[in-house]
């Protein structure tokens, strides 16, 4: 899903203290109409620093398919300036500022296809994955549903009490695996190869094309995760990800040609002329140009800058977003996109 690129006032209505390091802040636009969200998507807020705006994207930890408002649910990280900034200054009744709402971490559109979901997350990661698994359990009560979710301790679990009434609710579909690593039989305390193939075991999960996988989490932890599940035979097209570091990904390899070539980009009504070369991006180079496209990560993990390359080739340095699929249609980041072997058109 392309973002659609506008500013938009929110306004906090309302605190919810999770833990002693997270909020849920539920928000309402003001003098817009309501932003419409898909679950696992996010928000990407907009701040002033030094007169230069900075984005940051939190997940929306709400579902539409049971009316909840918009809601983002934000932790406290050591060294995370703006989350920070967020848990020690944000007051009900006042006002962010966000780009609007982005993001691939979503349910298939052709959701029969599937007939199991598996979700694998640790800490904040839970945010995107709960609404998921809350509009499944509401709207497709028979799919099988099963959550890996590791943290240090019970009383900094993220919806921990939520989770569990859902499980009593629907003890037949969804099954709960909760991974404390202060826990006293440390064999079970953290997530590893070995245990999370033996929990996937446990439960008899398949790892044909009708079970689907969604990851979320530390780097380090969703490596170890990816790994397992390609061994454990799953096919990687069946596995979704959600990144939240925000460290600039280094090119994997080097361009086709480092040649200068045009970029016509087309933006609604609008139609723009550029002309870059590796290594500089195209968003770089639409940025410097003075033109406003929707962004966040600027590494090829978020989504928020997907286009449409209508003609021509453009080639990414890095995508952790897009499904070959999506590729094979034209979807392309231009945080990592560097037109290639002749001028290109896109669409945003």
């Amino acid at each position: 899903m392309m973002a659609k690129f506008t500013y938009n006032k929110l306004l906090v209505e309302q605190i919810v203290y999770e833990t002693a390091d997270a909020r849920t802040y539920k928000l309402r636009t003001i003098d817009e109409d309501p932003l419409s969200w898909l679950p696992g998507q996010f928000l990407t807020l907009v701040f002033l620093k030094w007169g230069k705006e900075e984005r940051r994207s939190y997940s929306i930890s709400s579902t539409p398919a049971l009316q909840e408002p918009l809601s983002i649910t934000v932790k406290r990280v050591p060294n995370g300036e703006y989350s920070r900034r967020i848990i020690e200054t944000l007051q009900e009744g006042d006002e962010l500022i966000t780009t609007g709402v982005a993001g691939f971490f979503t349910l298939p559109p052709q959701l029969e296809r599937f007939q199991e979901f598996v979700f694998i997350c640790a800490g904040s990661g839970i945010t995107p994955v709960l609404p998921i698994i809350k509009t499944l359990l509401h709207l497709h009560p028979g799919i099988r549903i099963l959550l890996i979710y590791s943290n240090r301790s019970m009383d900094e679990t993220l919806f921990y009490h939520q989770i569990m009434q859902l499980q009593t609710a629907h003890p037949k579909t969804f099954r709960v695996e909760m991974l404390f690593s202060t826990s006293a039989e440390l064999a079970n305390a953290r997530l590893s190869n070995y245990w999370l193939e033996t929990l996937l075991r446990r439960h008899h999960v398949s790892n044909n094309l009708a079970t689907l996988f969604y990851m979320c989490g530390p780097f380090d932890y969703m490596l170890m995760v990816n790994i397992t599940l390609l061994a454990y035979g799953v096919p990687a097209s069946n596995i979704r990800k959600e990144h939240f570091s925000t460290f600039k990904a280094p090119a994997r390899e080097e361009p086709p040609d480092r040649e200068p070539h045009t970029v016509k980009l087309i933006q609604g009504d609008k139609v723009h002329i550029l002309q870059t070369q590796y290594p500089v991006s195209i968003l770089q180079k639409a940025l410097k140009s003075g033109l406003e496209l929707p962004f966040s990560c600027e590494a090829g993990r978020c989504g928020t800058c997907v286009a449409k390359c209508i003609e021509g080739t453009v080639w990414m340095s890095n995508n952790e977003v897009l499904l070959d699929e999506e590729i094979r249609k034209g979807m392309i980041l231009t945080c990592t996109g560097y037109p290639v072997q002749g001028n290109v058109v896109i669409e945003i």
